[in-house]
């Protein structure tokens, strides 16, 4: 089972707590790390580097589109790194017990998930751009930023979206799943994380509160992905086929990727009865397709059931304690 999986390392509330804030704060300072050394480079570390960083617009035009990017990325490629060394630091855990209940990593499972994700969501926006709403978009084509953007986004995108999953589906969701010996708990409770962190996105400035169905689902869906197939396999690859796409082949000016994308979004959008039709069919027939891919059962046992921890764990526990004396003699 895969939230047993933080069983077969140190898995104490403290230790996940001060992993959580470690993780947490980590990720906050990396992503503006970048943007701060780059500048001072620029400006020095003085009064004006602090004026141009304190103006978000005025920081962001001092970067191309594609430096920008690359440093946004790479802030969460960082997190990762950061993640996976507490990880193995703090809890004495595998990236493996992390990622997945199985043996080894089922690299078939992730690429099955980013290829029907990366196939979707081109024929979605393919067929919006042709027959539907040409009039939304303009050919924004060009060879040499788009390469150079095709490099950032193959080698940086799946770390950001692997921090994300890493961090959310499998490090607080093991670390919640153990605490409070339910399975549906952590399920709630990240995706209600993951979904408020993006509140701070520029979609939904530009669409309203409304496209934060849009996050919720995404995360609800993602999180039944991991409990239902034990593993973090299937939804790292959906999250990094959905943003792969997302930044190579359509963005635009009110989207968090603002990239040098084949396609530009020109259209100035609200968030409708749409975003509905995603959250209640769209991702359940996603659910579904993995579902019978997978020979997925018992689904009331793998999303509502009880976390128990295995008495090999028990005992590992036991024999962590300083004092075993008494305890060894009894035992």
């Amino acid at each position: 089972m895969y939230i047993e999986q933080a069983f077969k390392g140190k898995s104490s509330g403290a230790r996940y707590l001060f992993g959580t804030i470690a993780i947490f704060f980590s990720w906050v300072i990396l992503q503006t790390l970048p943007f701060i050394i780059a500048l001072g480079f620029k400006y020095g570390y003085n009064e004006k580097l602090i004026a141009v960083f304190s103006d978000q617009n005025r920081m962001m035009s001092d970067f191309s589109s594609n430096t920008t990017f690359f440093f946004m990325l790479l802030g969460f490629a960082l997190s990762l790194l950061v993640l996976f060394l507490l990880n193995e630091g703090i809890h004495k855990n595998s990236i493996t017990n992390l990622t997945t209940s199985r043996n080894k990593i089922d690299w078939s499972r992730f690429w099955f998930s980013f290829s029907t994700i990366a196939i979707l969501n081109v024929i979605l926006i393919l067929v919006d751009y042709f027959f539907v709403s040409p009039d939304d978009y303009v050919f924004n084509f060009n060879l040499v930023p788009f390469l150079i953007l095709m490099l950032i986004a193959v080698v940086f995108v799946p770390l950001q979206t692997s921090f994300e999953e890493y961090f959310f589906r499998g490090y607080l969701m093991q670390g919640i799943g153990i605490k409070t010996g339910y399975r549906w708990i952590p399920l709630v409770i990240t995706s209600f994380i993951f979904g408020a962190m993006h509140y701070a996105n520029p979609e939904v400035t530009q669409m309203g509160d409304l496209v934060m169905v849009s996050y919720f689902g995404t995360a609800i869906m993602l999180g039944v992905m991991t409990l239902m197939d034990e593993g973090l396999e299937l939804s790292l690859g959906f999250h990094a086929a959905n943003n792969l796409v997302a930044s190579l082949l359509v963005t635009a000016d009110w989207t968090a990727f603002n990239t040098e994308s084949i396609l530009r979004d020109i259209s100035n959008p609200t968030a409708d009865w749409e975003v509905w039709i995603g959250a209640l069919v769209i991702n359940p027939i996603i659910l579904l397709i993995y579902a019978k891919r997978y020979k997925w059962n018992n689904w009331g046992t793998r999303l509502f059931g009880k976390v128990q921890q295995p008495i090999v764990s028990q005992v590992s526990e036991i024999n962590d304690i300083e004092d075993l004396s008494e305890i060894k003699k009894d035992y």
